[in-house]
């Protein structure tokens, strides 16, 4: 039904107050609209994973315009910080208002970071404006989410989750490529964000006029709806990603780790972290039922076993997506065109499986076996990336990049459909918010992790590798920064030649990310249920 405080809708539009029990949640929408509610859907995935990588071929050029090497590792970071930052707080939202007019605020939100990024004047309104672009690419995925959840029977969840996932894949495996052919272009690299402005443009007319409207708690006050909030709890549940990068990002190039500023830092995120748990579970200035975090989920070991397998399942894949580029980038001298053609074996590949994995867990209901074989075949793609040098063939790179592409792409998506399965309808919501703050907000915590391990490891490394040699730390550092460096150009062979053979071994180290990750999704796994799920089309979401 209606509400009666709202005009009526179009032929384009409809409300969904409807029950649980339909069969078809779909009943009053044509084909072609939900065709182009899709298209526009899987856009928005794609330029949302894109934004989330696209920075890694920008950093160099952004410095050569501004000169501000302060700001330069925020640029990459900003992004998913803010995404992972807001995660929950923005699930809530959907949980609660029209995800229609969730969705476009989203996207205009997101719009604006990206002119602010291709128009800044300095280095400090490029990074607010991946901050901001950051929360709206967030937005807009779990929107996606969110209207594949409300529209979709349970046998066609996981394969539209799939796609979702799979729309994100190529954007984020695509934006290093599109980052830095702009960056080489005449266009330069502003292009690399002014991009997002005409691909949303063209499908506006989509997301303004054939978007369907669905309305969770109808008949509830907006102002109603903003008490049952927990603001403190969105705070600090903010606080706890954006200081752990902060600690991440600073300790071990800007602060020693011993030096009381980077003690400082840990300390003030250990006690964030301790408040934040501590008001979630005695729900402090929030209720039980209202709390940010759904405490009741840790409570579920399948839930729990779900989320650390799709968080190892994000790690292996993104430090292979962001350190293959750089391996070849040092030891091959590609331009970003030539990385593409190198990244192709794990494009495909993880395109393919990523929709085997979506396509036949409802045929078989068994969802155990996915991550089991998906561990395994990312454990052992991991175990062989970590043994890479400088002079080894590419041949065999790319056949590592497969079995790690097939194994995350077989356990990179489907816990939505399964954590959907398990929880009752209210917590719905709850349930994508919980398994994509492990997806999004472990992509950006493993990529600061693995640059703080290349930033040092590479640093130590060199020391080692060059001692005697009179370079000074800095000369050393910028070595890490690319290929390109001035470094690597103004010294002899012998020299430049040991510096690539140390990054690349410093590449290679990074890989123990992925091993780790694997190796725990495999034992978790095996603690999985060994049950079926029954996804039918006679209940909808």
């Amino acid at each position: 039904m209606a509400d009666p405080e709202q005009p009526a809708l179009s032929d384009a539009e409809v409300v969904g107050e409807k029950s649980t029990q339909e069969a078809n949640p779909r009943q009053d929408i044509g084909i072609v609209t939900w065709i182009l509610t899709l298209v526009g859907l899987y856009l928005g995935a794609l330029l949302y994973g894109l934004d989330t990588t696209i920075a890694a071929n920008v950093q160099s050029p952004v410095y050569q315009t501004f000169h501000d090497i302060q700001n330069l590792p925020w640029i990459g970071i900003g992004f998913p910080m803010a995404s992972v930052a807001g995660i929950l707080f923005i699930g809530q939202l959907y949980g609660k208002y029209n995800i229609k007019v969730l969705m476009l605020a989203s996207i205009a939100i997101f719009e604006g970071g990206s002119a602010l990024c291709g128009g800044a004047p300095n280095s400090a309104a490029l990074v607010v404006g991946r901050v901001i672009a950051g929360v709206g690419g967030a937005g807009m995925y779990l929107g996606a989410l969110s209207y594949i959840s409300v529209f979709c029977t349970p046998r066609e969840l996981p394969l539209y989750n799939a796609l979702i996932g799979l729309s994100w894949g190529i954007g984020a495996i695509l934006g290093p490529v599109i980052g830095g052919a702009f960056s080489d272009s005449k266009a330069t690299w502003r292009w690399a964000f002014y991009i997002n402005l005409p691909l949303a443009g063209l499908l506006s007319p989509v997301y303004f006029f054939v978007f369907p409207s669905f309305k969770p708690m109808p008949g509830i006050s907006v102002l109603q709806k903003l008490r049952t909030f927990d603001w403190v709890g969105t705070v600090l549940n903010g606080a706890i990603f954006v200081l752990v990068m902060i600690a991440l990002t600073f300790s071990g190039s800007t602060y020693k780790w011993n030096s009381g500023s980077a003690i400082a830092l840990w300390v003030i995120w250990g006690v964030v972290l301790l408040g934040f748990a501590l008001q979630q579970y005695f729900a402090i200035f929030t209720t039980r039922e209202n709390r940010i975090f759904p405490v009741q989920f840790l409570a579920s070991k399948d839930l729990i076993l779900l989320y650390i397998c799709t968080a190892c399942a994000a790690t292996a894949n993104a430090t292979t997506l962001y350190y293959i580029p750089l391996f070849f980038s040092f030891t091959h001298g590609d331009s970003a065109i030539q990385v593409a053609v190198r990244l192709l074996p794990f494009i495909m590949v993880f395109v393919v499986f990523v929709m085997i994995g979506g396509g036949t867990l409802p045929i078989f209901g068994r969802y155990m076996p996915y991550y089991t074989i998906g561990s395994a075949l990312s454990l052992i793609g991991s175990a062989l990336m970590f043994t890479i040098r400088s002079d080894t063939a590419p041949s065999k790179i790319y056949g590592y990049e497969v079995l790690i592409a097939a194994g995350t792409g077989l356990m990179f998506q489907n816990a939505y459909a399964v954590a959907a399965e398990k929880v009752d309808d209210k917590d719905k919501p709850n349930a994508i918010g919980f398994i994509n703050t492990s997806q999004i907000g472990t992509i950006a915590l493993a990529l600061s992790i693995a640059a703080c391990l290349f930033e040092n490891l590479g640093f130590q490394f060199l020391q080692n590798t060059l001692v005697g040699s009179g370079l000074p730390d800095a000369a050393l550092r910028s070595a890490l920064a690319g290929a390109d460096s001035q470094l690597l150009s103004g010294i002899d062979a012998h020299t430049a030649e040991l510096i690539v053979d140390t990054v690349a071994f410093t590449i290679s180290r990074i890989f123990a990310m992925g091993i780790s990750a694997s190796a725990l999704a495999f034992c978790c796994s095996l603690l999985m249920k060994r049950e079926k799920l029954h996804l039918s089309m006679s209940a909808a979401m």
